[in-house]
């Protein structure tokens, strides 16, 4: 794509002291970027963990322990230290992992882990020359085509959101949904990636049946290996199927967890669930927490949004048909717009966390 429009470029006195604040704090974010991918380096090679488990640490100890080269655990550490991930003792030459730091870097059943966080971030960056020669034409890339740290990394970072909130927070939230599930209830969890959502569900349940679906097949394969070694695995099924293709219903429930947004046509999905939901059921959307307007987005969550956002979540909608791109942060009066075009007459915000909102959607 080319420009039509001539541009003027800016004119003026260059502040000197602006611009190098901009330019340290460009450094800092290219310390940033190689950050991401040094925690990732950490949690593979077991460097948090040996830090946790045996305390200050030299890097000879920690090579020792993890079984790697000194060298690079020695720049390994200097790196986390400059970044403030671990704290160096110059008396002592030792590094060590404070327990705060190690709850969110090694406690993968923490609601604050933020392990799988990195590990889609560093994923999606892996893929991004893809993604630059598809915003260049403005083409799509598809959640399937991107590399197994994206999908991995993506469950790693909400199943510990989902297993804090799901059952104890969001559900009771919504009007009479628990009492269904209680007492025997029919549920879809669309857009189920590998199955964590759905079986975190079944095995609250055991009265209630679960259809889990996903349009990628490879997601759902492991899903299915997931709930072979559950105990909810014989009232659990999955099923490869678009959002606006899954079978089954009428349903009691219909759940989606982090992936309206990345539909290539929400509308159509939220048609097809208009049609296959019960009179009095109701359908639960989770979605990346978000304001409705561009300013209620600039701050550091809103920031990692909108990079996911531009790198995977709009490449995913614009590779399907239609191509809507609602983008992560699509907020709330997006979503209503969607519900609401599908025939749905009631939609409200039940509940919400620091990176969820949760909405309570029915006929």
């Amino acid at each position: 794509m080319t420009a039509t429009t001539e541009t003027v470029p800016p004119t003026g006195e260059v502040d000197a002291d602006k611009l190098m604040a901009f330019v340290l704090r460009a450094v800092g974010e290219v310390g940033a970027a190689l950050s991401g991918a040094l925690v990732v380096m950490g949690e593979r090679l077991g460097y948090y963990r040996a830090l946790h488990q045996y305390g200050p640490s030299t890097p000879e100890e920690l090579a020792e322990r993890t079984g790697t080269g000194d060298h690079y655990a020695r720049e390994w550490l200097n790196a986390q230290a400059a970044g403030a991930f671990v704290e160096y003792n110059p008396d002592t030459r030792r590094y060590q992992l404070p327990l705060e730091h190690a709850v969110a870097l090694t406690d993968d059943t923490s609601p604050a882990f933020v392990g799988g966080l990195f590990q889609l971030a560093h994923g999606t960056v892996c893929d991004a020359a893809t993604v630059f020669e598809a915003a260049a034409s403005g083409d799509g890339f598809g959640w399937g085509e991107h590399n197994s740290d994206v999908h991995i990394g993506c469950e790693r970072f909400f199943q510990p959101t989902y297993a804090a909130h799901l059952v104890t927070d969001w559900l009771p939230a919504l009007d009479g949904v628990v009492e269904k599930l209680t007492a025997g209830a029919t549920v879809a969890d669309v857009g189920c990636g590998h199955g964590a959502s759905t079986l975190l569900m079944a095995e609250a349940f055991p009265h209630s049946i679960f259809r889990g679906t996903d349009a990628h097949r490879g997601s759902v394969d492991t899903a299915r290996l997931r709930a072979a070694q559950s105990v909810a695995t014989s009232r659990t099924t999955f099923e490869t199927a678009g959002a606006d293709a899954f079978t089954g219903g009428p349903y009691d429930i219909v759940t989606m967890f982090d992936c309206l947004h990345d539909m290539g046509d929400p509308v159509g999905a939220a048609k097809h669930i208009r049609d296959v939901i019960a009179v009095d059921g109701t359908w639960m959307i989770v979605e990346p927490a978000a304001g409705d307007v561009v300013e209620n987005n600039l701050n550091p969550v809103g920031r990692t949004f909108y990079g996911f956002s531009t790198l995977l979540c709009t490449p995913s909608s614009l590779s399907q048909p239609v191509g809507l791109a609602l983008g992560a942060q699509a907020g709330p009066a997006r979503i209503r717009d969607v519900v609401e075009q599908a025939g749905f007459t009631r939609f409200r915000l039940a509940a919400q966390t620091p990176f969820n909102n949760v909405f309570e959607v029915r006929p």
